[in-house]
């Protein structure tokens, strides 16, 4: 096991785990458009039954759809394939009045602020 003190504060948290949360999106394109559809509401944190109501299918039709994301993803998790939902959000997303078009990117909320 690496120590802290090996690594620094400094190293990025991909470069150590050897992982990138994009590198699945070469795969969005193999995706049909209900896996799309699916794969924007998994981003939003529902679980299976909600994901379920909100698409009118049954729960265990939510779970296949989920599971061939994944492996169409190249991801190994659920969450691997929602963070990469959130991460693509504006790719897979053709509502124009989209609230996430107008908004502020995360890298500008982690800057500093002038004093």
């Amino acid at each position: 096991m690496t120590k802290r003190s090996d690594t620094g504060n400094t190293a990025c948290a991909y470069r150590r785990a050897g992982t990138d949360p994009v590198h699945g999106i070469w795969g969005l394109k193999r995706l049909t458009e209900r896996e799309r559809e699916v794969l924007l509401l998994l981003g939003t944190g529902l679980g299976n039954r909600e994901l379920a109501r909100e698409l009118g299918i049954a729960e265990r039709t939510v779970k296949a759809h989920v599971a061939r994301i994944v492996e169409k993803l190249g991801q190994q998790t659920r969450l691997q394939a929602a963070v990469l939902s959130v991460l693509a959000h504006d790719a897979l997303c053709a509502d124009p009045r989209c609230p996430r078009r107008h908004a502020v990117p995360p890298a500008a909320l982690l800057r500093p602020s002038a004093a």
